[in-house]
């Protein structure tokens, strides 16, 4: 009697000690399940009134990736109105120009913050260029030029959205019906744009057109980039572009039509190198040109696909962008028309080299420059683009 009450204690105490193992487990297992919850997050994309455009609705989209990174995009322009990444303390950060209302956007003389710009990215000179023998004449806006499609470019249209999502990705689709002599431009343009946030904080953005007539298009965005969230300009930002040319410009800032070496100017940002270490050498007349940096700079190797070209740094922050592209070059842009005459989110004023631009693109004024690639669109071809900004951080 006494072996089988002691073996019958000895089961009761086995089955007490698995049931505490299990239990212990399964706490565990919820403490892992907390834990992982607590570090990463549900991908997703919402949606919320911006306000109305001669009663068309203008909506601001949150997109929001796996790791917490968010982009705002409104579909007044395609505008990008935020962007929060992490610096190297894992501090989420707003890292782009721009403002808290539509009204902000609507403002006179808002020098493009975030927005698709089309028909024509960059300057095409006395407002006007030749196709197939005949003059088409475009809104001068930039001096004596014609700049980013004009005085109602497609940074100032509402564009139909559509948003997009995947398991690891989530997007908004933008497309736009630009008639046909919309700002001087023949043929009508139907255009797409697809913004898209993947989980390894990618945001890419590809571009497509198609048009009934024969047409010139060079689409960009105009995104202005300060990796500090605004604490500071962006001449410690240190800057490296996979480009050994650069396209000069006369005072009006229209292409002489050659290609300049960088190699011993301020332009050779080959190597990374700080944007304010050679800006204000105003013995270089590229320099005194553009007033600091606002140039094409093109690419050693382009069109075989979408390529590494460039990244930017900001020390302080840790905070890195690596572009990627297809386009034959970049136009960078160092603020230097900021006047700090514009207040934008959080009351900061936009100042001097307050931001920074990478705006992929063909070169200025192609359409009257026949050694440049072209930037002709016929019926029956599409025109294809793509751009991606890889977001990391350095520690």
């Amino acid at each position: 009697m006494l072996h089988s009450f002691l073996r019958l204690g000895s089961v009761t105490l086995l089955l007490g000690l698995a049931l505490a193992a299990c239990q212990s487990s399964e706490k565990t297992a919820t403490t892992t399940q907390d834990s992982t919850t607590a570090s990463t997050m549900s991908a997703s994309i919402t949606k919320v009134a911006f306000g109305t455009l001669n009663n068309q609705p203008v909506d601001l989209y949150t997109l929001t990736n796996h790791q917490g990174m968010v982009v705002k995009i409104t579909n007044y322009g395609g505008i990008i109105t935020e962007i929060h990444v992490p610096d190297k303390e894992g501090k989420l950060g707003d890292i782009v120009l721009g403002f808290d209302s539509l009204a902000g956007y609507r403002q006179p003389n808002v020098p493009y913050f975030g927005a698709l710009i089309g028909r024509y990215g960059n300057r095409i000179a006395k407002g006007q260029f030749n196709l197939e023998g005949k003059t088409y004449k475009l809104p001068v806006n930039n001096g004596p030029n014609s700049l980013h499609g004009g005085t109602e470019g497609f940074d100032k249209k509402v564009w139909t959205a559509e948003e997009v999502k995947t398991d690891s990705t989530v997007g908004l689709k933008l497309t736009l019906v630009s008639p046909d002599g919309d700002q001087g431009y023949p043929g009508t343009l139907n255009a797409t744009v697809t913004y898209t946030l993947s989980d390894n904080n990618a945001l890419r953005l590809d571009y497509q057109a198609t048009t009934d007539k024969p047409t010139v298009v060079n689409l960009t965005n105009h995104t202005y980039f300060n990796l500090t969230g605004g604490t500071s300009d962006i001449l410690g930002h240190e800057v490296q572009l996979k480009a050994s040319r650069i396209v000069p410009v006369g005072a009006d800032l229209i292409p002489t039509g050659k290609l300049q070496d960088v190699k011993g100017t301020p332009f050779d940002f080959t190597t990374a190198t700080a944007v304010g270490q050679r800006i204000n050498d105003t013995k270089d007349e590229q320099i005194k040109n553009g007033g600091g940096y606002d140039h094409c700079w093109v690419f050693d190797e382009a069109g075989t696909g979408l390529k590494s070209q460039g990244m930017v740094y900001e020390p302080t922050t840790g905070r890195t962008i690596e572009l990627l592209t297809t386009e034959p070059a970049v136009q960078f842009y160092s603020g230097n028309f900021l006047d700090g005459k514009l207040t934008g989110k959080n009351n900061v004023n936009y100042k001097k080299r307050s931001g920074l631009c990478l705006e992929t693109e063909h070169y200025p004024d192609s359409p009257n420059q026949a050694t440049f690639p072209s930037t002709v669109l016929k019926p029956g071809q599409t025109y294809t683009s793509t751009t991606e900004y890889r977001f990391s951080v350095r520690k």
